[in-house]
Order: structure tokens, then C-alpha cells, then sequence
């Protein structure tokens, strides 16, 4: 049999670039690198991504219809300000989704990716002891996913991480309340142990974890940060 010829050729990525570009803002939102209240405009985007204006406004767009993002009279488009009650009512349908994402990816999770799991987990925790808050997000939102990108289950990703679009900027909070020593959120983080349960294949016991570590981390919130609805300290 005659093999196919090869050219050297690399593979073409067929990915449009309005996706590309509507993932990388999805990806800033839920990892924290925008705060609430602040103004994005198509423009500065472009400019910062090295495209033109055209898939940044049909990202933005699309960010708008999910609510993680609000438009203003301007044009230009605003991370929506947390109120309390929207928070609690957020972070609460986390606990529900993501536990059961973390119970079913349990069981799932091969060598490989579970060593991503275990790599993150221990980036995440250096992450907090150095008060790194942009590297602390992004790595809680590597180390997360990590874990529910294994559930088997996309339509369960799609809905928690439309949760995380709308909830991932407040939690920049955490730089504030910890007074510039991050290393106390690690009082209230449960993702070691949420490590050592996957490790074991304790479905239970992992989705536990996961529960503890959105739920202390939202009460801890809900007493100590600023919301839009209640006056600053």
C-alpha cells in the first residue's frame, strides 16, 4: 500500500477568530482580571488582543445577552457592580452545579489530567502564600476547571461558567479583605482537599470539598467586602 505523501505541513487552526476572541474575554472575566464597574470598550480590547473592532463588539454582545456584562448609554459596555443578594443567589447555584460537576468528574479523571489537577492545586496554594491576587484568581480558576471539564456533562460547563462570567470579577475582593496578606484565604480554601478526595476517587467526599470551599468563601465575602447595595465601611 502507498502511504500519502507528507509536505511538512503544519495543521490549520480552524477555529473563527470571533470565538477566539469572545473566549479569551470569557476567560478574563471568570479568572477575575476585570473588576466590577469597570468600562470596556471595543476599541481598547481590540487594541489589547492585536484584532479589529468587529469581533470584540460581537463578543461583547454576547457577553450582554448572558448578563455578565452591562451596556451604557455610551456604547461602551460595563462588568456589571455586585449586590449582595445577586452574590449570595450566584455563589449558592455554584455550590449546587459545581459540587455535582465534581462528583461526576470524580470517577472520570485519568492519570494525566489528574496530575493537572494536582499541579494547579499546588500553584493555587504558592499563589496565595506570595498575595499574588491576579496570579490567586487565575489559578482558582485553572484548578477548578481542571476538575469540571471532566463531568461529561457540557451543558453543566456551559451554566457554570456563565456563572463564574458574572460572579469571577467581585471575587477580586478577596485582595481588600485579607488586608495585602492573601495567605489567610487559605483558611477558608478547600482545594487540597478537594485534591486528596479526587486522588482517593471519594466522589463524595470531592464534591464536599468543593461545596466548603464556595460556601465559606461566600459567607466570608458576604461579611467582610463591599457591595453595591450596602454603604462602604
Amino acid at each position: 500500500m502507498t502511504s500519502k505523501p507528507r509536505f511538512g505541513l503544519n495543521a490549520v487552526d480552524a477555529v473563527p477568530l470571533h470565538e477566539k476572541v469572545y473566549q479569551e474575554i470569557v476567560k478574563a472575566l471568570m479568572s477575575g482580571q476585570f473588576a466590577p464597574g469597570q468600562k470596556l470598550t471595543s476599541r481598547k480590547l481590540a487594541a489589547e488582543l492585536g484584532t479589529s473592532d468587529m469581533p470584540v463588539r460581537s463578543a461583547l454582545s454576547r457577553l450582554q445577552s448572558l448578563r455578565a456584562l452591562s451596556a451604557l448609554p455610551n456604547g461602551s459596555m460595563e462588568v456589571p457592580p455586585m449586590t449582595a443578594d445577586a452574590f449570595r443567589q450566584l455563589m449558592e447555584t455554584r455550590a449546587v452545579l459545581e459540587g455535582a460537576a465534581t462528583e461526576a468528574a470524580t470517577g472520570l479523571i485519568n492519570g494525566n489530567n489528574l496530575r493537572t489537577v494536582r499541579r494547579n492545586c499546588n500553584a493555587l496554594t504558592e499563589a496565595a502564600r506570595a498575595g499574588d491576587i491576579e496570579l490567586y484568581l487565575r489559578l482558582n480558576y485553572e484548578f477548578k476547571f481542571s476538575i469540571y471539564r471532566h463531568c461529561g456533562n457540557d451543558c453543566m460547563i456551559f451554566l457554570i461558567e456563565t456563572l463564574w462570567m458574572q460572579v469571577g470579577p467581585f471575587l477580586r475582593s478577596y485582595a481588600s479583605t485579607f488586608a495585602g496578606d492573601l495567605s489567610g484565604i487559605l483558611e477558608i480554601d478547600y482545594h487540597e482537599e478537594a485534591l486528596a478526595a479526587l486522588e482517593a476517587k471519594d466522589a463524595a467526599r470531592a464534591r464536599d470539598a468543593i461545596i466548603r470551599d464556595i460556601r465559606e468563601g461566600a459567607a466570608y465575602l458576604l461579611k467582610y467586602a463591599h457591595f453595591h447595595d450596602t454603604p462602604a465601611a
